[in-house]
């Protein structure tokens, strides 16, 4: 037998076992963390968005459907809960510096949600978007198991959501750190709760590669405005529809 033909019964055998995908997702980022390691973790290499870039390209590749992939890498579904609890860790050894600052807090989780809101929906229903469209853009500033759940129980696309909020994070973890030095923002506090604030789990993988208080402050954020985005989107999209 050729080596193709080798190679093929090999793909196969490997095809059938569900570690295969949780191998080639943890594979695609680590890949994807030491490429953003070896440009200095500059913010246009992003890991996230090349480990996507990475198991979308395999899977087209090898024909491989989502539900085959997600049977075998669910187990990093699973890890996203532990995870997220894992962030009270840092909140807690920065407990008085929270306390310190709860009254900026409180203030800009409240302006900065209303404003991702509106700003989101607003443009799409100036633009001509459906009522579903703008819908599914409102909570797209939230974590995303929030924001999918927000979304279907609001008549919104739950998949349209979940896309948004991925590229919503992608993007701010992007733009975050330039936009803050041209600002001339120096406290990682401030910069950290608009990261998580604006761009959730994945704004605060970001926020942590650059400062602990940073990552701290938007941990926080992120709780935090995903707790107010469910209970003020439908308040503010009955005003806006």
């Amino acid at each position: 037998m050729d080596t193709s033909g080798r190679v093929f019964e090999l793909w196969v055998y490997l095809s059938t076992s569900p570690l295969l995908w949780l191998t080639v997702t943890i594979g695609a980022y680590i890949t994807a963390q030491r490429l953003a390691a070896w440009s200095g973790f500059n913010p246009i290499v992003n890991p996230v968005l090349i480990s996507v870039a990475l198991v979308v390209l395999i899977l087209t590749a090898t024909g491989t459907s989502y539900s085959t992939y997600f049977d075998g890498a669910q187990f990093v579904h699973f890890a996203l809960g532990p995870a997220t609890v894992a962030l009270a860790v840092p909140l807690y050894r920065n407990r008085t510096l929270i306390r310190q600052n709860f009254v900026p807090v409180i203030v800009a989780l409240f302006a900065g949600s209303l404003t991702a809101i509106v700003c989101a929906t607003g443009v799409a229903l100036l633009l001509g978007a459906p009522d579903s469209v703008a819908i599914s853009l409102a909570p797209k500033s939230a974590t995303a198991g929030i924001a999918v759940g927000i979304s279907q129980q609001l008549g919104g696309d739950p998949a349209l959501t979940a896309l948004l909020v991925i590229f919503t994070g992608v993007l701010g973890a992007i733009i975050v750190t330039p936009l803050m030095n041209l600002l001339r923002i120096k406290n990682y506090a401030a910069r950290g709760f608009a990261a998580g604030l604006t761009s959730h789990g994945i704004g605060t993988a970001r926020a942590f590669q650059v400062n602990e208080i940073a990552g701290t402050f938007s941990g926080l954020a992120m709780a935090l405005n995903g707790i107010l985005t469910s209970a003020i989107a439908a308040i503010v999209l009955g005003l806006l529809l």
